[in-house]
């Protein structure tokens, strides 16, 4: 019975042993989440994102538009037909054929245009990291703490030692805004006929 209880009491030794190293270290928090949202150089890139994902919803929607006609239209015509009279039609065959072949490509290039989308958003927030590591490196050798942590990891944390605000602060004074260009995919004509 004896031995039970020390085992029990083990663990609170440990944790009241521990309690006063632990209260002694000195942790700073960050939320990478929070600066990218409230930052300026943030906000400028998700305004930029938008703008050019909504450019891309308007190239694939003059792309498909016309697929949707044809195909409604087809459906319409051979609605009341068996497979064998579509079939027994070449003009129908055709058509299904290049409305096929369309649909293909009308899906490679959605695929390439959500491609060129997260190539973007990578390449505009490279600089935006950077600036925030150099950041962060110098808020380490300034208050010298024990422990650096990232808000995303932790279950609580008191905003007291919460280092977000600070962070915004200095990523607005030294990176406002950066370019946000849309990066092109080329596609290789021989690589996409070559998966078909």
């Amino acid at each position: 019975m004896k031995f039970l209880k020390a085992f029990l009491l083990l663990p609170l030794a440990v944790v009241a042993l521990a309690g006063p190293a632990m209260a002694q270290a000195k942790v700073i928090v960050i939320d990478r989440d929070r600066i990218l949202a409230q930052s300026q150089v943030g906000q400028h890139v998700a305004e930029r994102l938008t703008t050019i994902e909504a450019e891309m919803a308007a190239e694939l929607q003059a792309i498909g538009a016309p697929l949707a006609q044809e195909r409604d239209a087809l459906n319409a015509e051979t609605a009341s037909m068996t497979p064998a009279a579509v079939q027994a039609r070449p003009d129908l065959m055709q058509r299904i054929e290049a409305l096929n072949a369309n649909a293909a490509a009308f899906e490679q290039a959605r695929r390439i245009r959500a491609e060129e989308l997260e190539r973007t958003r990578v390449q505009a927030l490279r600089p935006v990291g950077e600036a925030l590591d150099g950041i962060v490196q110098q808020l380490v050798a300034n208050e010298a703490p024990d422990l650096l942590l990232d808000r995303s990891v932790l279950y609580y944390a008191s905003d007291n030692v919460d280092m977000s605000a600070t962070l915004i602060e200095q990523l607005n004074a030294q990176l406002p805004t950066v370019p946000v260009n849309r990066v092109r995919v080329s596609v290789d004509p021989a690589a996409s006929q070559g998966g078909e």
